[in-house]
Order: C-alpha cells, then structure tokens, then sequence
C-alpha cells in the first residue's frame, strides 16, 4: 500500500476578494511539482465565490471536468447553449473534449457559493463536447456510499470518458464502512468534505485527502457524528 497525505493547511491558495480557491494539486500560481496529480485526478479545488461574482467565459478542451455545489447555487452557461443553474444536492459534468467555452457565476447577491471543482484526464481525446448534470438523492448516502460518477451512463449518476467512479458517504459516529477497488490499476482518492475520519489508521479532518494506491479495499470510520466524504476512483496511469 502506498498513501500521500495532503492536510488541508498545506494546499496552494488564491484569494482574489470575491474567489477563495483552496488548490490540492497544482493549479494557476500554485505549482508544487510533489503535488501535480493522483493517478487521473488533475485538479481539486475547493472554491468559495462571493454574493453576484463568478468566472467570465474562459475555454477548456480535453479534459472532464466535474462540479459539486457544497452550498447555495451556482448558473452555467456555455457555448453548447446550455444555461443551468447546480445547487447543493446537484453533481455536474462537462466533457470538455475538442473544445468548449463556459462560464459560472453565483446567481445570489446576498450569499455565497461553495463547490468543488475536479478535473479528470479523459482516456480519449478530442471527444465531442458534453454537458449532464443530476440532482441526488441525499438519503441515499446515509451511512453508505453512494455512487454519483461512473464510466458509464445512469440515471443516478453522471458519466464521463474514464473509467472513474466517485462516491459520497455521509456517515453517523462510529460507522465503519469498506469500499473494494474495482481494478488493481486504481487507486482511492479520500477528500473530507466535513468531520472526522479514521482512514486505515490515518485520522483526516475536514478538507484533509488522501490518496491510496497498490491496494485492494479501503476501510474508514467517521469520528464524528454526520461525517461526510468524498472517494474518487480512479486509474493511476492516465
């Protein structure tokens, strides 16, 4: 078993006054060349956009790249005409693939908006871009893992060009739950939205990850009561 630990007070910041981005990997001004990428997962930012701010029209391309509202709401729109607004609850996908330009801003002037933004490297290239998003049923994380990303379509979860799947458990003190590695080229990335866990023996808190390779199940119990976390599967060699 391999593991790298990344605390939440050792992650890159940005603060442009109305953005707050946490980076775990290298992204923007942040470069840490120990912390580039797990396995598939470029990107993990934990952002928080103040009342009426957002990020004007940019481009990506060849890239999958998920948002998941943590709190209040954020609108999209895109140059594939989609306008949509996520909210907490919501996961959201956008196959960037041979090119796409979008934009995100929190709709309310009064409150913020917290999401996790991820980027995933595809296994194809050049794709047609692609935009889903799905509105969870919250009960059924309760003292499980639910699943809402996988390598293929669902009606419960979105889809994208890898062969990923992400999980979210919100948990009650002392539930101990196992989850078992689909491939032994996968490796778990563990990322605490909020409490405590108890990881193989590892204690994270909130916004602490883990990444764990070379293994076949991860078993972790909540040390606090409505524990919440997110597990994100995916190939080590992308």
């Amino acid at each position: 078993m391999q593991t790298v630990i990344h605390k939440a007070n050792s992650r890159g910041e940005a603060n442009f006054g109305w953005l707050q981005s946490f980076h775990t990997f290298s992204f923007g001004s942040y470069h840490n060349p120990e912390r580039v990428h797990f396995g598939a997962i470029r990107v993990l930012n934990d952002d928080t956009v103040s009342g009426g701010m957002g990020f004007g029209k940019h481009p990506h391309d060849n890239m999958e790249i998920i948002s998941i509202p943590l709190e209040g709401d954020l609108e999209h729109k895109d140059s594939m005409g989609n306008i949509a607004v996520i909210k907490q609850g919501d996961i959201q996908v956008m196959s960037a693939g041979t090119g796409i330009f979008h934009s995100e801003f929190n709709r309310n002037p009064d409150k913020q908006t917290k999401f996790l933004q991820i980027w995933v490297i595809p296994n194809k290239r050049n794709v047609t871009p692609r935009y889903d998003q799905k509105t969870l049923n919250i009960a059924d994380r309760h003292n499980k893992l639910q699943l809402v990303l996988s390598p293929e379509p669902s009606e419960s979860a979105v889809w994208i060009n890898q062969d990923a799947r992400f999980y979210i458990g919100k948990l009650d003190k002392d539930i101990n739950l196992k989850h078992l590695v689909k491939s032994n080229a996968h490796g778990v990335y563990a990322f605490v939205l909020s409490g405590s866990f108890n990881i193989n023996d590892i204690i994270l808190d909130t916004r602490d990850g883990m990444g764990i390779s070379n293994i076949s199940e991860i078993s972790f119990t909540a040390m606090s009561d409505q524990a919440e976390i997110l597990l994100m599967e995916v190939p080590m060699q992308a």
